[in-house]
Formats: C-alpha cells, structure tokens, sequence
C-alpha cells in the first residue's frame, strides 16, 4: 500500500472505532472520576480536549467562507470507551452555535454525532453542507469520488 492509501485506512478504522463509541452508554449512566477540558487552540485549527495537560483527543477544523469546516477527529485509543469524542463534539458544537456561524461537515464522526442528537441540526449550512453530513449508513455508487465532493465543499 502506498502512505496515502495507509493513512486513509488509519482514518477509517479511527473513524469506525469512534462513530462505534458514540453508541456507548448515555451520559448519566456513565461515571467518571476526571473532568475533561475542551479548549480552542485557533493557532494550529483544532479543539483539543485535555485531562491535566495531556491531550487525549481532538477536532480538527478551517474556517472557510463564513463557515467552520469540521475536518477530524481523533481521540486516544486508551480513552475511545469514555464518551470523550461525545463531550468533544458536542462542546464544539455549543461553542460553534454561541458564535453564530454555521458548519460543513467533512468528520463523518461529527456527521454521525448529529445524526444521534438532532438538536445540533440547524448548525448545519444548508449551501455546503459537508460529505459527512448526514449519514446515509451506505455506500454511495456511481456518485463522486468523494474527493469532489469535499473539494465542492471547500469552496
């Protein structure tokens, strides 16, 4: 396999694995002994998520006409059965709605998250809505390669 197409399964397993904890048990039934820590680092395009000073997790986006384009996220595989891709997400999303601005979905994880908590729907820019927004739990044929798509997007 050439670095792109490794690197491109990396994202989909890491994809996989974190759309597989958003099914994980709901916030009250969870008990946790640590308080995570979500902070915008605009420098480098990202929200990380913390417990101390270790980064456990992260969102990474751009903003590009107006819109807050939600690329990636990533969360340590020692912290994937935690809800921290939950708690991530669903702060950026609150931060994103007390800005005023709208997103385009990239992250199929926070396409999925959405899809989960329909309250954070509106969010979504009806223009550019993003390749990750709006689920459709299969496979697209004869379509974009995906790559268009995102560049569309983008635009």
């Amino acid at each position: 396999m050439t670095n792109f197409e490794t690197e491109a399964s990396a994202r989909e397993e890491n994809n996989a694995a974190l759309i597989a904890a958003l099914d994980e048990a709901g916030r009250s039934e969870v008990d946790s002994s640590w308080e995570l820590d979500v902070q915008n680092d605009a420098e480098h395009g990202r929200w990380i998520a913390a417990l101390g000073d270790d980064a456990i997790g992260e969102l990474s986006y751009r903003f590009v006409g107006g819109r807050v384009v939600l690329l990636t996220t990533w969360v340590d595989p020692a912290y994937r059965k935690h809800r921290v891709a939950t708690e991530l997400v669903s702060r950026v999303l609150d931060e994103i709605r007390e800005s005023g601005k709208k997103i385009t979905i990239i992250c199929p994880v926070v396409g999925e998250f959405i899809d989960r908590n329909p309250q954070y729907t509106d969010l979504i820019d009806k223009v550019h809505p993003g390749v990750g927004a709006y689920p459709k739990h299969e496979s697209t044929e004869g379509g974009d390669d995906g790559l268009a798509a995102i560049e569309r997007d983008l635009a």
